[in-house]
């Protein structure tokens, strides 16, 4: 009898270990190369709709560049503006025009904006699949923070119907 219970409680021992292994590994989805690329062209188009020379970056879940793409007279700064903007959207989990209102001077969060890469401008916005963080999407260079923040969001609708999983 004390064998057939010892044998019992090794096997369900076994049985359970796997179950913890799960819980100690976690999955995660990022963009295809293909699909960061459509979203940046997207991105790009909508603003030039507009008459504004941007750049545009992709950075993966972890802030990681994918896809940058710069019109050929975007200035100088918007490469790694853009970049910032994104690496920003991503590692705050937030679009970086609702960081900009609450990090004004003043405001007990305002020193995120002293803290290194951080930029807090309008036009970095997180991209979510299925309620999860997949990459973030800066645009820089159009005149004003919500101008890019327009073409950003018209990078992610592009793709919108592609991230369902």
């Amino acid at each position: 009898m004390l064998s057939r219970i010892g044998l019992v409680v090794v096997g369900l021992t076994l049985l359970a270990a796997p179950a913890h292994a799960d819980d100690a590994l976690v999955t995660s989805k990022s963009l295809s190369p293909e699909l960061a690329l459509d979203a940046a062209k997207a991105a790009l188009g909508e603003c030039r709709k507009q008459g504004f020379q941007v750049a545009v970056t992709v950075v993966d879940r972890s802030g990681l560049p994918q896809v940058v793409l710069r019109d050929r007279f975007a200035g100088a700064h918007t490469t790694s503006t853009a970049t910032g903007k994104a690496w920003t959207a991503v590692s705050f989990k937030t679009g970086t025009g609702e960081l900009a209102n609450m990090t004004k001077p003043g405001m007990p969060q305002s020193g995120l904006r002293d803290l290194p890469g951080v930029v807090v401008l309008g036009g970095g916005l997180i991209v979510e699949a299925a309620g999860s963080l997949v990459a973030g999407i800066g645009v820089s260079g159009a005149p004003g923070g919500e101008a890019d923040e327009a073409c950003a969001k018209a990078g992610i609708d592009a793709i919108k119907d592609k991230l369902d999983f």
